[in-house]
């Protein structure tokens, strides 16, 4: 049986890696599609911005799923069904005749059945390989989330341009499935943790860990979720159509997009290797400190080439922020519940994704600018924040419980 931290332990986080970053295209190629989606269906801003929201619930309620199958069954039959899901849904999308149809097969295709499997488990199936590196491999794990915002924007926008959005859907589902299904394989043994049945070794506060009941702990660690991803979603989802409205075009945007994102896999990397050194929550504050940072920098900077480096400095300093969450979940609660907690916890950052992406479509519409969007994603940042320092007070108060 092979341990943690072993080399197969590594060969598995490769292939979880490559693994998430095929299953991000559902969430990130629909970034790309906003104004194509627009202009095809004849809807407004806020209707393009449906299928995405759609995406992003569907892709929070099926990590509830796939992380309790994963629990039960392991992750190569999760990410089995997710190679399956996310493949028939972008050639069903592709082939979509009206937004409803397309809308569906982001939600419940690529969404639910996709995208998730590549996340949520993926991320719980890592804390359990990793113990002294456990930081710096649920960070490598999760940073597969923003490679794929780096890798598949400037992809799908070529394919737009050359062969059209649809064509570029199918040949994107038919590859993706085909890689994914592969690599499951690599995933076949169970967490050593799992198989010995090794049980988490509580300090004096197991049954409240921060002096919350486990559900009430995952409950505000969800509502934090939910705000420091609304305000995360706003760059995120809307800077290709914002670039498109300043005159800079969509290639610019997709441009920053992976750019941002990419920028994105630096922050996680880093700040995987500092919450090894200073935890899950502090880690968690560093990140929703300088996301509020990042936001309140767009609203004075909208020059072509200060959206570049503020789309840098925004990946920078947000990137590592979801991950922490993972690592809260497996310093406070036993290895057992990992899948179903962390699927919980960011089940609620995809909602605050989704919810994000289509308020600020809907703010756009009304006012006529993002400008007002903007100041929405930070006012949720700071309701985060908030979240956070309590966190951390009762922290100070409370014994830490040690995982094994």
């Amino acid at each position: 049986m092979s341990q943690q931290e072993s080399p197969y332990a590594w060969l598995r986080l490769s292939a979880a890696l490559a693994l998430m970053t095929l299953g991000g295209s559902g969430m990130y190629v629909i970034s790309v599609a906003l104004a194509p989606v627009q202009a095809e269906f004849g809807v407004t801003r806020a209707d393009a911005s449906f299928p995405y929201t759609l995406t992003m619930l569907g892709f929070g309620l099926g990590g509830i799923l796939m992380g309790r199958l994963s629990d039960r069954f392991g992750v190569m039959a999760t990410s089995m069904i997710g190679a399956i899901g996310l493949g028939s849904g972008f050639v069903l999308a592709g082939n979509a005749s009206t937004l409803w149809q397309f809308s569906l097969a982001h939600g419940l295709l690529i969404g639910l059945l996709g995208s998730s499997a590549t996340f949520a488990p993926l991320v719980a199936d890592t804390a359990l390989w990793f113990n002294r590196r456990r930081g710096i491999a649920v960070a490598i794990c999760a940073s597969g989330n923003y490679l794929a915002g780096a890798v598949w924007p400037p992809i799908v926008q070529y394919g737009f341009d050359t062969i059209g959005w649809r064509n570029t859907y199918v040949g994107t589902g038919i590859f993706c499935a085909a890689a994914m299904f592969f690599l499951a394989f690599t995933l076949r043994q169970r967490p050593p943790t799992a198989e010995a049945g090794t049980e988490f070794k509580a300090g004096l506060n197991s049954e409240k860990p921060l002096g919350l009941s486990p559900n009430a702990l995952t409950g505000v660690l969800a509502i934090a979720g939910v705000a420091c991803c609304v305000a995360m979603s706003m760059p995120q989802v809307h800077i290709v159509a914002y670039c498109g409205d300043l005159g800079y075009g969509a290639t610019n945007g997709a441009k920053m997009l992976s750019i941002m994102l990419g920028f994105g896999i630096v922050s996680r990397l880093v700040s995987g290797w500092i919450c090894d050194r200073i935890g899950g929550l502090r880690t968690l504050l560093l990140g929703s400190v300088l996301q509020g940072i990042a936001l309140l920098l767009f609203l004075p900077f909208n020059g072509l080439v200060s959206l570049y480096v503020v789309s840098a400095l925004f990946g920078l300093f947000q990137g590592g922020i979801v991950p922490s969450y993972a690592i809260i979940i497996r310093e406070h609660f036993p290895p057992r519940e990992a899948g179903v907690r962390t699927g919980i916890v960011l089940m609620a950052t995809l909602f605050g994704m989704a919810f994000g992406g289509w308020v600020s479509g809907a703010i756009f519409d009304l006012t006529g600018s993002y400008r007002a969007a903007f100041i929405n994603g930070i006012a949720w940042n700071l309701v985060n924040l908030t979240i956070v320092l309590w966190l951390m007070r009762l922290s100070s108060r409370a014994p830490r419980a040690v995982p094994a």
